[in-house]
């Protein structure tokens, strides 16, 4: 029977398993220099924005689950942000709710938490106003450098948290 990866060894999977779609984008963005794309690059783009999209709501949920036991019931990330508040570690409480909301908006769209990200005056990465017809996808800038970097520190920073 094979032994299942700690949150780390996940988290650096899906660092891994990011990395080259980061590095298209990168590579796209740059010989589009600011110009309309062909529609292959457009499709590039949709494909490696998609697959960060992925990975992201993965790793989520990969360390909730694995972490849950830290919490007899309800909602992990609420419960973590409010533990995190009340052990002098706000900045690190704000961070994964910031993300928790994010990977909720990328999940099911419009909602209350795309409105709380909205509102919230510090947000960590962009996030697109739009109108009831838009796909969660374009509501949350996966793209921006540095978004699934800050996902995994967060994550392990709360996990180092937890597991002492």
């Amino acid at each position: 029977m094979e032994t299942s990866q700690s949150v780390p060894e996940l988290v650096a999977t899906a660092q891994a398993n990011v990395k080259p779609h980061e590095d298209q984008i990168a590579e796209i963005l740059r010989l589009m220099d600011g110009l309309t794309g062909s529609d292959d690059q457009l499709k590039e783009l949709h494909t490696a924005t998609s697959a960060i999209e992925y990975l992201s709501v993965d790793i989520f949920a990969a360390f909730e689950a694995r972490m849950q036991h830290h919490f007899k019931r309800g909602p992990f990330s609420r419960k973590l942000k409010a533990l995190l508040t009340g052990a002098g570690q706000p900045d690190l409480a704000h961070r994964i709710y910031q993300y928790y909301l994010a990977i909720n908006v990328l999940k099911h769209g419009i909602g209350v938490s795309h409105r709380e990200l909205l509102e919230t005056p510090n947000s960590l990465f962009i996030v697109k106003r739009t109108n009831d017809s838009d796909a969660p996808s374009s509501l949350i800038d996966v793209t921006t450098p540095g978004f699934f970097d800050g996902l995994s520190s967060t994550i392990l920073e709360s996990y180092h948290f937890l597991e002492r």
